[in-house]
């Protein structure tokens, strides 16, 4: 099936001879986003609508990206954390691949499916087991972080605009949002358009949720792939929440 978004329109021409990276950097530089929020509930549908606490019960004490990739976010998260900064790690399991010299602040918590692998990860002052589909609130006071975190996972929230605008909600002005992203995924439990749409698109995605939510600053998008063609691509949406709101 074709990818589509709709309402979408990069110009692929004219930037192919660039080169990806410059490709998944100008993705977000200048988009042309619709009026109004131009996806359909279909959009969000899974092929497994079953409970995602059954699909979770069990721990998955893996990577879900390879080691390269991994390196490339713990080394990116590096450049952007400051030592007690508070940060909420969305989509959270047993490892979040910050960095072992970060010293976090007074709270570094994990929201997410499975309490054995949140329980084991070691850099979390608490956690919270929830499942966002069901409930996209997150039961955590307003402008508490610095930072929210959510690694390979935004194709598994099937209610992302509520979700974005409880990310803003809980982000200090000023806090920022970093999305990374792989070309990985459970593919039953990815909402549609996501596995009808490619890498680029799966950006231009990720950044309109940002964008709808009326609560951040123009996205912005980064490749840091470690070995392009060698190992797993990762790609950064990233946002920082607006410093008043209009």
């Amino acid at each position: 099936m074709p990818g589509r978004v709709p309402g979408f329109r990069l110009p692929f021409s004219a930037l192919l001879a660039n080169g990806k990276k410059s490709l998944v950097e100008k993705v977000l530089a200048n988009p042309k986003w619709p009026e109004s929020w131009p996806y359909s509930k279909d959009d969000f549908s899974r092929m497994d609508e079953s409970d995602d606490a059954i699909f979770y019960d069990q721990p998955r004490l893996v990577y879900h990206i390879d080691d390269p990739a991994v390196s490339a976010l713990t080394e990116y998260y590096a450049s952007c954390f400051k030592d007690g900064q508070n940060v909420l790690d969305l989509c959270s399991s047993w490892v979040s691949h910050f960095p072992k010299e970060w010293k976090g602040g007074e709270k570094v918590i994990g929201l997410g499916m499975n309490e054995a692998e949140l329980r084991q990860n070691p850099v979390l002052t608490d956690y919270i087991v929830k499942d966002l589909n069901r409930d996209p609130t997150i039961p955590l006071d307003d402008d508490t972080f610095d930072i929210v975190t959510c690694v390979v996972s935004v194709d598994y929230l099937n209610k992302p605009l509520p979700v974005f605008k409880e990310i803003g909600r809980v982000l200090k002005p000023g806090g920022q949002c970093i999305l990374s992203m792989s070309n990985r995924c459970f593919p039953t439990k990815a909402f549609s358009i996501w596995l009808q749409t490619s890498d680029l698109e799966h950006i231009f995605i990720a950044g309109s949720f940002f964008h709808y939510s009326g609560l951040f600053d123009p996205p912005e998008s980064l490749d840091i792939s470690p070995n392009p063609g060698r190992s797993d691509p990762l790609y950064i949406v990233k946002a920082k929440k607006k410093q008043q709101q209009q």
